[in-house]
């Protein structure tokens, strides 16, 4: 299965998607500062290319109603870490995402809460699994 091309995203445009997810709709300034608060030195005419290829890709709208263009998401963070953790687990584990998981349990530090969130999630699939509701 083919995950969409779409979706491939270069480190600025995710690192500018971020901003506009975190911080909400914003002018090109508005988002280098942002940039710049988390030690990321770009020039400004680096944003605005970034946002104009972004919304080329239908990933930002812009409304340009006003002196400033202010810039939003046009897709949830949620889709797109579905899209790239989707592509990831094609590219690596041919689609399987039990390895993809493995993985990740074996090899990052986790809280107490993200633990017992990872059990409460397994015994739901358990319990899915064997046809009974929790």
């Amino acid at each position: 299965m083919a995950v969409e091309r779409q979706f491939e995203l270069g480190d600025a445009e995710l690192e500018v998607l971020k901003a506009l997810w975190d911080a909400g709709p914003a002018t090109v300034r508005q988002v280098l500062a942002w940039l710049h608060h988390r030690g990321r030195r770009v020039a400004y005419t680096t944003v605005l290319t970034v946002l104009t290829r972004l919304e080329q890709k239908g990933f930002v709208t812009s409304d340009k109603s006003g002196l400033a263009y202010v810039y939003r998401a046009a897709v949830t963070r949620e889709r797109v870490t579905r899209k790239r953790v989707k592509a990831l687990m094609q590219q690596l584990f041919d689609g399987a995402a039990a390895p993809l998981v493995l993985q990740l349990i074996q090899n990052e530090r986790f809280t107490k809460g993200e633990i017992q969130e990872l059990a409460k999630l397994i015994e739901d699939l358990d319990a899915a699994r064997r046809g009974r509701r929790t």
